[in-house]
């Protein structure tokens, strides 16, 4: 990945410009969905980690994760937040540019928290790529914005499809089969501590073959 990205730079200061100590928590939906769709736990992918609240959870069930992200802040953080937490052997945080490239491997479960950018990529392509890393009987799970918090870097003109429009999107074939495609609120908090009610579009597709 060239060391001048345009998605390397917007992150990197977008991370820079966050307190390194705060902890988000790890997302409602994965967390409902996980314990009731997934099975037993095994091998995930973490798409944007961020501070790594997601691929902390994962691991602590029992999940071993591959978390990545295209900023090195993020990872480091997501890799010391493991540590920290004796959960290293579980954790593996790879900076990684998903416009650019491809994780190796296959997952029991892909996963894709608010992987929204203000740049120039394809992300339907991309999802469509990650998707193909999902084993047989493995999940697809895309939660993204349906609404702008108060504290979010995507304030002006934003127009959030439906979750059905996201997942024609994708483009998968009859090998998937839809569990759920829905809008859910939930009561988000801030990095300065501030909460607001957010809309959120929730996507999970089970691969069948």
């Amino acid at each position: 990945m060239s060391d001048h990205s345009p998605s390397k730079d917007f992150w990197e200061t977008h991370y820079a410009g966050m307190d390194a100590s705060w902890a988000p928590n790890p997302n409602a939906a994965l967390k409902r969905v996980v314990a009731s769709e997934a099975g037993m736990p095994g091998r995930a992918l973490d798409l944007g980690c961020g501070h790594g609240a997601d691929a902390l959870w994962l691991a602590g069930q029992g999940w071993h994760v591959t978390a990545v992200d295209v900023s090195a802040t993020a990872v480091a953080r997501t890799t010391a937040r493991a540590y920290e937490a004796n959960l290293s052997g579980r954790v593996t945080a790879i900076v990684t540019d998903l416009g650019l490239e491809t994780p190796t491997g296959t997952f029991d479960l892909v996963t894709a928290s608010y992987f929204h950018t203000p740049l120039e990529i394809d992300r339907a392509a991309v999802l469509h790529r990650m998707a193909d890393l999902v084993s047989p009987s493995g999940l697809l799970l895309i939660v993204d914005h349906a609404s702008v918090a108060p504290w979010s870097w995507n304030q002006h003109g934003q127009v959030f499809p439906t979750p059905q429009e996201t997942l024609a999107t994708l483009e998968l074939d009859q090998s998937w089969t839809s569990i759920e495609t829905a809008v859910s609120s939930r009561l988000a908090a801030g990095p300065d501590g501030e909460t607001a009610t957010v809309l959120e579009n929730i996507i999970a597709v089970r691969r069948i073959t």
